[in-house]
């Protein structure tokens, strides 16, 4: 009786371990191949470090808006000097020797795992199959797609819409005794892991519509417990000093909740007829 407790545990060990190792060959493989253009990313990333980002053109515009039709305002908060602000060639700096490689190489490793995202989500796909019915097998190709597609919407939003955010309001506390110096590793380390959250944010989705067919969570479930996400999503944004950082975590983390409860409503397991 041990024996057959045991066997079926150690058989899901097995797998398991089947499916990291081509994880891990996969991740590597797509490491060399992002390799070769690694330095174009860190140049994306290091954009908003000049300060002109689409903030400025839409602060430019708003405050041409004001200057037609209410010029004694603008005179009076001086708007112009906002406006006329230059861009500024920001460099990043290194203290420690080979730091730029290692930084290189991280940015080489997410850039690879995000290139093989379709196969990674297949072998989790693999992984749970044997829990589920014949019909929901036949989902694979459109789990990887959606899941693949997802984790790139959200670290495209961060990377396009939020991360210049973050980094204008940094660099809006420059002031005549007061400089930007930006280390390489605190710089990059701090985008690499926020786009990690916000491509694991954009799965919640994805999560909510499998635990809803397994029959775990379902519309009732989720909803009930708002107050509880909105808790969740706030501590989970609390580990990062600023304000603004942890807004712009909260708010769409939370907001991909609501759209998990609505997917959870869409797609839950139907009981069966008695």
């Amino acid at each position: 009786m041990a024996e057959e407790k045991v066997l079926p545990f150690m058989e899901h060990l097995v797998e398991l371990r089947k499916r990291l190792i081509v994880c891990v060959i996969a991740i590597v493989i797509g490491m060399g191949i992002a390799w070769n253009f690694s330095s174009d990313l860190l140049n994306f990333v290091e954009k908003p470090l000049t300060g002109r980002t689409y903030l400025t053109e839409i602060k430019k515009t708003l405050y041409g808006e004001m200057k037609r039709r209410y010029p004694e305002a603008y005179a009076r908060y001086k708007l112009d000097q906002e406006v006329a602000v230059p861009e500024k060639q920001r460099m990043l700096n290194y203290s420690a020797p080979l730091e730029p490689f290692f930084i290189q190489c991280k940015i080489s490793m997410l850039a690879g795992m995000v290139l093989v995202l379709p196969v990674l989500f297949h072998q989790f796909w693999l992984f749970v199959a044997p829990g589920l019915t014949r019909n929901e097998r036949r989902m694979v190709v459109p789990f990887v797609s959606v899941a693949s597609l997802s984790f790139c919407v959200g670290a495209l939003f961060f990377l396009i819409v939020i991360w210049p955010v973050i980094i204008n309001f940094s660099l809006s506390y420059e002031a005549a005794g007061l400089q930007s110096w930006f280390n390489i590793s605190a710089y990059i380390n701090f985008c690499l892991r926020l786009i990690l959250i916000f491509g694991l944010i954009f799965e919640l989705p994805i999560l909510s519509l499998l635990l809803a067919r397994f029959g775990i969570v379902n519309y009732q479930m989720l909803a009930t417990r708002r107050k509880y996400a909105l808790l969740a999503s706030s501590i989970i944004a609390a580990f990062h000093a600023d304000l603004v950082t942890m807004f712009v975590i909260m708010i769409p983390l939370y907001l991909m909740y609501e759209i998990s409860i609505w997917v959870a409503l869409v797609f839950a397991k139907k009981p069966k007829a008695a």
